[in-house]
């Protein structure tokens, strides 16, 4: 039987925490030999190396990206590498080699096979800012690891901390004595997906919950409905469920008339409506419109020779430091749809 949310507690604990993101926007230190700045009246052109133009996680990126840009005497290209890292590289490479682009955005598929890439582009006087995905083998840091970069980005260990914390508190309202957790991964051949579930399942257990599974729900309905089926053969007893929100709203029907619930990782209308409702205990959210449009902000005032932060913590856009639940999403807005 599950117990009522305490809704004050919960506003409290999340404002707690987002008072403790520390270092949300670091000073520049940037030694590294840059292109002369663009002269502010030139229309500077951006290229967005995002996920893949059908994830509507990247779609959201993308809007804000444009957005700015129109709104700020720019132009902007969706270079769609279709999750696919190598693909990714290749892309940058030949953007490097033809010089098309004076700033360029990396939502890193690999983040680690895309530093040589990155590095180019900085040598050749292109401005880059590295979003959402760390670039340079860390997986657990917010600040920029490639010299003459701008990062903005969500470290996957602090995620999958993030998530964990949503999880425990789930089953902490739940009751449950132990309290089973599903973890519906994302990829397992991604260093970042690797990265995150390791810190998720790490913290679940720490806490006292009992992993019961830990199965690839990828980042769709359709692939988060199959491995939750599949979950729900072996444990029907599961508690909790955590994995991306594109995969939890396939799932979250399957748990109709059971006493299960559900955190999802992106923030969008669908999620926060699962919360509202009452489906969903919560969503770790980053406003991914939002993000994308402060890339290219960083982006284009770097390009035109203005002083701009080193690395931004993707939790400080939002005031309740990513953790979403029905008490700190009250009056919140999501920004994209899946």
């Amino acid at each position: 039987m599950r117990r009522p949310l305490k809704h004050l507690a919960l506003a409290g604990a999340a404002l707690a925490l987002s008072v403790s993101v520390l270092s949300c926007s670091r000073p520049s230190t940037d030694t590294t030999a840059a292109a002369p700045p663009a002269a502010a009246d030139k229309q500077l052109s951006i290229g967005f190396f995002g996920f893949a133009k059908a994830n509507s996680f990247a779609q959201a990126t993308w809007a804000g990206i444009q957005e700015y840009a129109a709104a700020n005497n720019a132009t902007a290209t969706f270079l769609d590498s279709n999750f696919d890292g190598p693909t990714q590289v290749n892309q940058l490479q030949d953007a490097v080699t033809s010089k098309r682009y004076d700033v360029v955005i990396v939502q890193a598929n690999d983040g680690t096979a895309i530093v040589s890439a990155v590095k180019q582009a900085v040598a050749a006087g292109i401005t880059v800012v590295i979003e959402f995905t760390p670039v340079g083998g860390r997986y657990d840091t917010t600040e920029a690891q490639i010299p003459g970069t701008v990062s903005i980005v969500d470290a996957p260990t602090i995620n999958g901390e993030g998530l964990a914390t949503l999880g425990l508190d789930a089953c902490k309202e739940a009751a449950a004595t132990p309290c089973k957790v599903a973890y519906l991964q994302g990829f397992a051949n991604y260093p970042l997906d690797t990265a995150r579930t390791n810190a998720a399942v790490a913290a679940l257990e720490k806490g006292g919950a009992q992993v019961v599974a830990n199965v690839v729900g990828g980042y769709t309905p359709d692939s988060g409905r199959a491995a939750f089926q599949n979950v729900l053969q072996a444990q029907p007893d599961v508690d909790v469920v955590i994995g991306s929100s594109q995969a939890i709203e396939g799932a979250a029907p399957l748990a109709a008339g059971k006493d299960i619930t559900f955190v999802g990782n992106g923030g969008s209308t669908q999620a926060f409506e699962g919360v509202a409702s009452g489906a969903w205990y919560g969503v770790y959210v980053i406003p991914e419109k939002a993000e994308g449009a402060k890339a290219a902000e960083l982006g284009l005032a770097k390009a035109r020779g203005q002083q701009v932060p080193t690395a931004t913590d993707a939790r400080s856009l939002t005031p309740y430091a990513a953790l979403g639940t029905k008490a700190t999403l009250q009056g919140q807005t999501a920004d994209y749809s899946d």
